[in-house]
């Protein structure tokens, strides 16, 4: 073998192991920049060789020429449909009719494990392997014939070109999806291009597969999640749970959150679980799959029409629905932002009914050009904000259209005159004194993240400032229990509550405050990276625009805006005023870098039996430890608690030290 060939040999190994450690394990080990010139360096070794190019070379991922059509292909097992299941009566039922079906067999009291697997709202996919080499993907389709894809297939980057120690032949299934910020940012981008945009991630997803240019499905974002194996030759599985791990080590990626139940009561649960969980997810689900583990069962049990007996799909209620949009209307952000949202016509999204949905900013509502009278598409994922996402198909066509909508000319809370800086996408309400600007910052200021004062929302916030209780953050300290128990649907122990969690916010450490205040460009993250270099809120506000700037994640621009909302004599009223209340504007513990847990980072993940995530954070940053959100390598330990799910299993995976409270105290006290 030349040298050549030996190097890019060695460069195809190379890279398709930095694939799989950043595709399916979330776990890069070298930056882009490094992956990129491995790439390039192959590259060019195949174009000076062409011989030496394979077909599982990572080079050919994107390449191949347009086909001309998609042509039919058989698969060589079929794809078969699932039965539904939607509550626990219906899931009741189908483990009976398999117990009776054995029964019949002679297989009497038959005990069943369960295997359940989030179903991914995406386009099933057969892959079939030869000799370790991807040779066909097709569709679905009728599930005894599809579509062949595979040049699409081969531009995922989740999609293996070539497996080892494989056998003869084998045919990988799996679940083509896109995840919903991809979605999001391919709708924003053919908007903005004056395209129709898609309906859902799974439209865009079966769109994109199903093109005939390999170039444009690569620059979408698509990718795999590996549920099963279909027809094979020299090798055998006995259970759907060795089969995924089977899948699993050899670099498919397999949802790190299927679980294997031994108890019809554990598959229900777990699917309620899913239900409660599936809009805090980055794909969307629109139900789990539930399948027997034992692979003899699975056989004994076989298929009725086009259905296995031993596998059920149960669904989750549709998160899109058509509805008209009745009216555009505008809200006030704490930074004098204009929002607009929808009013629609009632209608039942994921078993709620919505009668508003937000538009996000007015770029947004251009892009999408949704006006008064179209038909559009909302889209509502579990607790997530219900969101128009286009008009509905032929809207544009409508008779009798209005014109393009556009941002007030005027505040609709103050009637103050609005302006649009150069560089926001936002039209802004400039009063500062703007009822429902300061709504805002009173909502936020109380809110999760920032002083977090359990009892005091939205409502009662507008409450206070409609009964001229308080005009600002600083006048919520000096209400008394009287004042608060006085109030509509307030009683003495409510009020009494609301006073304690206003007294005990005062613990609150200076990140939060910092972060409470609404000052724009101080985020969660950035508030904490000023409250560790600056120490006290004297240093930041003696602090000019170079010294802010110097902190991560700042920078001039940002640095400028924040120094001059410092600046200003009511922000500078308030912070005096919620000084004298008590608030903590010194940061405890020692400065970055230094103190006993110094240079150690810590994940957190479920639920602690008695700190808040916030609690422990605030723990560990004293300590000079520092918090980050994904699990790593780089990660030394990971505090679990309660339903840890994704984040535990990877740590374990990546031999991370994982601690549960009790272990974190006594490490901080050691510390």
């Amino acid at each position: 073998m030349s040298k050549a060939a030996e190097r890019a040999e060695k460069l195809r190994a190379e890279l398709r192991a930095h694939n799989e450690r950043y595709y399916v394990q979330d776990d890069p080990s070298i930056g882009d920049d490094q992956y990129d010139e491995l790439l390039d360096e192959l590259r060019q070794i195949e174009r000076d060789q062409p011989e030496l190019v394979t077909a599982d070379s990572p080079t050919q991922r994107v390449g191949a020429e347009p086909v001309s059509a998609l042509e039919k292909v058989t698969h060589p097992q079929a794809m078969f449909s699932l039965a539904n299941a939607r509550s626990a009566e219906e899931f009741d039922g189908w483990v009976t009719r398999m117990r009776n079906h054995l029964a019949r067999e002679g297989i009497d009291d038959a005990k069943f494990r369960y295997v359940c697997e989030p179903k991914v709202d995406g386009l099933a996919i057969s892959i079939v392997y030869r000799d370790g080499l991807l040779e066909r993907g097709a569709t679905r389709g009728n599930g005894e014939v599809g579509e062949d894809v595979t040049h699409n297939l081969r531009t995922i980057p989740t999609v293996p070109l070539s497996i080892e120690d494989a056998p003869p032949m084998i045919e990988v299934r799996g679940e083509v999806y896109m995840s919903l910020e991809g979605f999001q940012s391919l709708n924003e981008r053919r908007a903005s291009d004056g395209k129709p945009t898609f309906m859902n991630p799974r439209n865009a997803a079966a769109g994109t597969l199903r093109q005939l240019d390999p170039r444009l499905a690569a620059e979408r974002p698509l990718s795999l999640w590996a549920y099963g194996v279909g027809a094979c030759e020299g090798i055998a599985f006995d259970s759907q749970w060795e089969t995924l791990e089977w899948l699993r080590q050899r670099g498919f990626p397999v949802n790190s959150e299927i679980e294997r139940l031994d108890s019809e009561q554990a598959a229900i649960d777990r699917c309620l679980a899913w239900q409660q969980r599936r809009g805090s997810l980055s794909f969307e689900i629109d139900g789990v799959v539930i399948k027997l583990d034992d692979a003899e069962q699975q056989r004994r049990l076989g298929v009725v029409g086009r259905d296995p007996r031993w596998a059920v799909a149960w669904k989750f209620p549709p998160t899109t629905k058509i509805t008209e949009l009745k009216e555009v209307q505008w809200s006030v952000g704490k930074f004098g932002d204009l929002h607009p949202f929808a009013v629609l016509e009632p209608v039942e999204v994921g078993g709620v009914v919505v009668q508003h949905a937000t538009l996000h900013n007015e770029e947004d509502l251009i892009r999408k050009d949704v006006r008064p009278g179209d038909e559009v598409i909302i889209l509502r994922a579990g607790d997530v904000i219900p969101q128009v996402v286009s008009p509905a198909p032929h809207a544009a066509e409508r008779k009798g259209r209005s014109g393009p909508l556009a941002a007030p000319k005027k505040c609709p809370i103050c009637g103050e005159a609005t302006v649009k800086p150069g560089n926001s996408v936002f039209t802004k309400c400039p009063n500062r004194q703007c009822e429902g600007r300061r709504e805002a910052l009173l909502t936020h200021f109380v809110s999760r993240g920032a002083m977090d004062i359990d009892g005091l929302g939205e409502k009662l916030v507008v409450m206070l400032l409609e009964q001229g209780l308080i005009e600002n953050a600083a006048d919520l300290y000096g209400l008394s229990v009287e004042q608060l128990a006085a109030l509509d649907g307030m009683g003495e122990l409510s009020a009494q509550a609301i006073s304690d969690a206003l007294e005990e916010s005062k613990m609150r450490p200076f990140a939060s405050v910092l972060f409470a205040l609404g000052i724009e460009g101080v985020g969660e993250v950035t508030g904490r990276s000023l409250s560790q270099r600056l120490r006290t809120i004297d240093a930041l506000l003696a602090a000019d625009v170079d010294e802010v700037s110097q902190t991560p994640g700042v920078g001039p621009i940002v640095g400028q805006l924040i120094v001059d909302q410092l600046a200003d004599p009511q922000m500078q009223s308030l912070i005096a005023a919620l000084r004298t209340a008590g608030l903590q504007f010194e940061q405890q513990g020692p400065p970055p870098g230094e103190g006993p847990l110094a240079g150690k980072a810590f994940v957190l993940t479920g639920a602690l039996p008695t700190l808040t995530r916030e609690q422990a954070s605030e723990k560990i940053l004293a300590a000079g430890g520092r918090v980050t959100t994904s699990v790593s390598k780089k990660t030394d330990y990971l505090v679990a608690g309660e339903a840890a799910g994704s984040k535990l299993e990877k740590a374990e995976r990546l031999e991370v030290t994982v601690l549960d409270e009790a272990s974190l105290l006594s490490l901080l006290g050691d510390a």
